[in-house]
């Protein structure tokens, strides 16, 4: 990997872990809310998704098939849900949709392999045009 990919991929970690720790502070429950029966999940997009209403509009939709009820919009890439656990119950006769997923969309893997691979194809394309220049500059 190259020192810039390493660069590019420290600092993708270190705002992932900013995320989760903003997070944290944001979702702090009450004991009330923690002994009412209820489970609590996080959504989050790769991309700003959430941002376009008719995209939030079909998640919260998804969504309600297993219970899910959207408390808040934290921004266009994470949304967080509360479901009472009663509602486990239906989540065998569920078809094609996870309950429990916390991605929307491309997997994050997925995504940093093709922001990586952009990233590579972009830096030959440019060495190219260079070597190119330099071959007919002569």
């Amino acid at each position: 990997m190259s020192s810039g990919a390493a660069a590019g991929a420290a600092a993708a970690a270190a705002a992932a872990q900013r995320l989760r720790e903003e997070e944290e502070e944001m979702t702090k429950y009450t004991d009330a809310e923690l002994q009412a029966s209820w489970e609590f999940k996080i959504l989050r997009s790769n991309t700003a998704a959430f941002k376009k209403p008719d995209v939030l509009r079909k998640v919260c939709e998804e969504e309600a098939q297993a219970g899910w009820i959207l408390l808040e919009k934290f921004d266009n890439s994470r949304l967080r849900f509360k479901r009472p656990l009663s509602a486990r119950a239906n989540d065998s006769t569920l078809i094609g949709y996870d309950p429990y997923r916390t991605h929307y969309g491309m997997a994050p893997a997925a995504f940093a392999l093709l922001i990586i691979g952009g990233t590579l194809l972009a830096t030959a394309a440019l060495i190219g045009l260079i070597a190119l220049i330099a071959i007919f500059a002569k």
